[in-house]
């Protein structure tokens, strides 16, 4: 009897050895194949920015004879004559102005607007919620025509803030649909804790709510800035004075009627592309950590 106990003990033991040489196995099978696709993905989104810093230092005729190579003679020249080209002097100021007001106020409204939709039962709330997601299939282009004899007749065309009212309405629905989902996630303990230690509404969100909201505005925080940053077609259509004038339409400055100066037109889109970068790895941490861990227990 103890013999027959003895071996059903060794055949668990020698059964579990080969589940878990067999899982070791497809976990060095799988890791290899994970890293490499990752490596390949992050190499095609990198190599274009690489190549377009590459081409910022060449002279055109070295652009047009060897646009895959390193450079003979690095040109940092291209940069100076670039922000002279594109005044970017006084549209990076301009471009920072409308895309950090438009910015602020949208997450500030949008987080707001989410709470209540988010953590909050009340009659309109769903109509309310498909409104706010409706304005992000109108087409952008479809309302410019509206949006200049509207601006026209309040006599904000060429302000300072014409930008900013249509920048802030179409990132408005992304920012809501984002943060309302993330929120509708947060535990009702936390709020009960909150109202039972005397907190208000409005103390519950500015103290507890937008805390744990970091991620997603982290998240929704770097797509308005980018929509911002890279907006053409308002700024276009809404703004004719070169003083207040953004930087997209300060790079298109770089093709004329017969010609495109592109070494030029790369060493801006360089410098364009450092404010986002850079915002990038500001929040890019609060993209990846879970804010709600651990605030619950029990």
């Amino acid at each position: 009897m103890e013999n027959q106990v003895v071996s059903e003990h060794e055949r668990n033991i020698s059964s579990k050895v080969d589940t878990t040489k067999g899982f070791n196995i497809k976990k060095l099978i799988k890791n290899p194949i994970i890293y490499l696709s990752l490596i390949i993905f992050s190499l095609i989104n990198v190599y274009p920015i690489v190549w377009m810093v590459i081409n910022s230092f060449k002279s055109q005729q070295e652009f047009s004879l060897d646009p895959f190579f390193l450079p003979d003679t690095w040109r940092w020249d291209n940069y100076i004559d670039a922000w002279q080209t594109a005044n970017l002097g006084t549209y990076f100021f301009n471009s920072i102005f409308v895309a950090v007001i438009s910015v602020v106020v949208t997450v500030l409204f949008g987080a707001l607007a989410s709470y209540f939709l988010a953590r909050f039962t009340f009659k309109m709330n769903k109509l309310v919620y498909v409104l706010f997601i409706f304005g992000m299939i109108i087409p952008i282009h479809a309302t410019l025509v509206p949006m200049f004899i509207l601006m026209n007749n309040l006599g904000l065309l060429n302000t300072g803030w014409t930008l900013l009212f249509p920048y802030v309405a179409f990132n408005l629905p992304l920012t809501i649909f984002i943060l309302t989902s993330f929120m509708k996630a947060f535990p009702k303990d936390i709020e009960e804790s909150a109202i039972m230690d005397g907190c208000g509404i409005f103390r519950i969100f500015w103290s507890i709510i937008l805390p744990m909201s970091r991620p997603a505005i982290a998240t929704v925080t770097i797509l308005n800035f980018i929509h911002c940053w890279n907006e053409f077609s308002f700024a276009l259509v809404l703004i004719n004075d070169e003083s207040l004038k953004t930087i997209p339409l300060g790079l298109a400055n770089f093709a004329g009627q017969y010609n495109t100066n592109y070494t030029g037109q790369m060493a801006g889109l360089t410098m364009v592309i450092i404010p986002t970068i850079l915002l990038y790895v500001l929040l890019e941490k609060h993209i990846v950590k879970g804010m709600t861990a651990g605030a619950v227990k029990g």
